[in-house]
């Protein structure tokens, strides 16, 4: 039995799954929001909000842990000066994961994870198609004007005119 054995393993070694995570949440920082399978997006959530709660205490120690983690120092400073800060009142609960539906390619279920405090973003929604294939129109005919074969005479200087 599994009892309190919480960890997703994502059929991965320990190490391999925690130099995914790491980078994982430190995309999720700098882009405020990633698109990735609901399993990983569920393993992510823990990690991700973990590096909010160090960031609001904003210590060195808090600093060195984070760094330790996610082993990126850009993602650290960002998650310390603009993240955390916008999660000061919050008690938990700093990420969103919103389900998209099953990817074509092999039918895995696909999630967004973004922060709850992120400014929205505004993305344009472009209408599906139906699989409805739609009708060449064929190109039009001009029957009055019968196109004539030229004379190699007056191709040869329509490209001198044109030189």
């Amino acid at each position: 039995m599994r009892h309190q054995k919480k960890t997703l393993k994502l059929g991965l070694t320990a190490a391999h799954r925690k130099a995914m995570l790491a980078n994982q949440v430190c995309s999720l920082i700098e882009h405020e929001r990633i698109k990735t399978t609901l399993a990983k997006a569920k393993a992510v959530r823990p990690l991700a909000e973990k590096m909010v709660t160090l960031g609001k205490k904003d210590s060195l120690h808090a600093r060195r842990t984070a760094f330790a983690v996610l082993r990126q120092k850009g993602a650290v400073m960002k998650l310390f000066e603009e993240i955390a800060p916008r999660s000061a009142t919050r008690n938990g609960g700093y990420t969103r994961i919103v389900k998209l539906g099953a990817r074509r390619s092999d039918s895995a279920p696909v999630a967004f994870i973004e922060w709850v405090d992120a400014p929205q973003l505004v993305e344009e929604a472009f209408p599906e198609e139906t699989g409805k294939k739609k009708a060449a129109t064929a190109p039009t005919v001009d029957t009055e004007k019968k196109a004539e074969p030229k004379s190699k005479k007056s191709a040869a200087a329509e490209t001198e005119v044109l030189e």
